[in-house]
């Protein structure tokens, strides 16, 4: 008997097909709220008053690569409060520098510029592209255009053994400022930024290369996701962390559409997760809770009416968990390993890292037993730092109860991360339990 069931597969499918669908940020979110706008949820403009009914299904973006999508409780939310589940769309990597494009005989490299935390090693001899976003002139006023290249356009070439023999003893690193340019093309006699602005004015259709004013751009992977292993019981793609947690939130919150709760449902997904979350878009900034506000006064909740309706809410910050290794055994707690395929994770840090208490983890872990999923407990080995979460920076700001949970996976932060099939559909299962309780 197959330990993956068919809709089993077919969800793990789903979420490789949007991962494979959302090479940056900005695109993330795009299909993010094209999933939303095929299910019925109207989009709010920040700049605009906003007219909230009870049941209603909205969404709202900020700077094109954070959004925050809900489900408006039947009663005020000061009455119920809010059900809140907090992912992110960025993941770390390589982004292009302003000047990227210069010339180093006979080639033009790339110049790039290193994002949170990846493991470099694991862009070498991969077929690597460019995506994300533009801006443009349009007229007097600036516009963006979400760009890019699906076939192979980049490379950063490893350097042969044999003038590297210590490679396999000491591991494959790069300096940071002059080995990780990538290798983008052969000199043809045309300025490099010239020929750069127009391949990028090619893909951003309707554009003058004179009109490109900026650019955002996130270097990718090509290979699209994959099943793998003896029954196809674990998946392979880039992003896992933290796109999985986004697309099981998304699963989760539709999967409501047409449910009516007392309690307003919230997805929020964030961008700059992995440099700090200090930004106008990030979990550190005032979107989730300037969206917060203005649903409570759109459903009739005063200052003090928003105060209640914080304390009667619940946060969920959602994002991937350290998968016990077995070839490394010596890099975890061994009385905390969590296994692939084993379920939900809670994650505990008594410093705070993460935000859950035992409370929290006690709510966490019913919502598990009454959706017949199984579940595991994290604590990170002692003498090693342990990374953090959009979770303690939100329940210090909103004042919220918070857990923070994750699927495990193995490889956190490489260009191609894995993770279990049966983990995205118990994640997919309890969230879905957490939005409707």
């Amino acid at each position: 008997m197959s330990l993956v069931t068919p809709e089993q597969r077919r969800h793990a499918q789903d979420l490789l097909d949007f991962i494979d669908a959302s090479p940056s940020p900005w695109h993330a979110a795009a299909t993010l709220l094209d999933r939303l706008s095929a299910q019925g949820f109207r989009r709010l403009d920040e700049g605009e008053r906003w007219d909230v009914e009870p049941g209603g299904c909205y969404c709202v973006v900020r700077d094109g690569s954070s959004v925050i999508a809900f489900i408006a409780g039947t009663t005020a939310p000061a009455e119920h409060g809010f059900r809140l589940l907090g992912a992110h769309t960025d993941s770390p990597g390589l982004r292009l520098r302003p000047n990227a494009p210069y010339v180093a005989e006979p080639l033009v490299r790339l110049g790039v510029e290193i994002y949170g935390g990846p493991i470099l090693a694991t862009f070498a001899d991969r077929d690597l592209s460019l995506a994300g976003r533009l801006a443009v002139r349009d007229g007097k006023e600036v516009a963006t255009r979400l760009v890019r290249f699906e076939k192979a356009l980049l490379r950063l070439p490893n350097l042969a053994i044999h003038m590297n023999r210590a490679v396999n003893e000491e591991g494959l690193k790069f300096h940071k400022q002059f080995e990780l340019p990538l290798l983008w093309a052969g000199l043809n006699g045309a300025p490099p930024q010239a020929r750069f602005r127009s391949q990028l004015a090619e893909r951003a259709a309707g554009c003058a290369p004179e009109d490109i004013l900026g650019w955002e751009l996130h270097v990718f992977d090509t290979q699209p996701g994959a099943f793998w292993g003896a029954e196809e019981e674990f998946l392979a793609d880039s992003q896992l962390d933290n796109l999985a947690s986004c697309h099981a939130g998304l699963s989760a919150l539709l999967a409501g559409v047409g449910n009516d709760t007392a309690a307003t449902r919230v997805l929020a997904c964030f961008d700059h997760e992995e440099v700090g979350s200090e930004s106008a878009e990030g979990a550190g900034g005032s979107f989730l809770a300037d969206v917060l506000r203005r649903v409570s006064a759109a459903l009739g909740c005063d200052e003090e009416d928003y105060r209640r309706a914080m304390a009667k809410s619940f946060l969920v910050s959602a994002d991937m968990a350290h998968a016990y290794h077995p070839n490394f055994p010596n890099a975890y707690d061994p009385q905390h390993v969590v296994r692939v395929n084993g379920g939900p994770v809670i994650k505990l840090n008594a410093c705070q890292r993460y935000a859950t208490d035992s409370v929290a983890e006690a709510r966490f872990a019913l919502l598990c037993q009454e959706a017949q999923v199984p579940v595991q407990r994290y604590s990170h080995r002692g003498d090693l730092a342990c990374g953090s979460t959009i979770g303690p920076m939100s329940a210090a700001q909103l004042g919220i109860p918070t857990v923070d949970v994750g699927n495990p996976m193995w490889a956190m932060h490489s260009v191609r991360e894995s993770a279990g099939v049966l983990d995205h559909d118990f994640m997919t299962c309890v969230l879905t339990r957490f939005f409707l309780s």
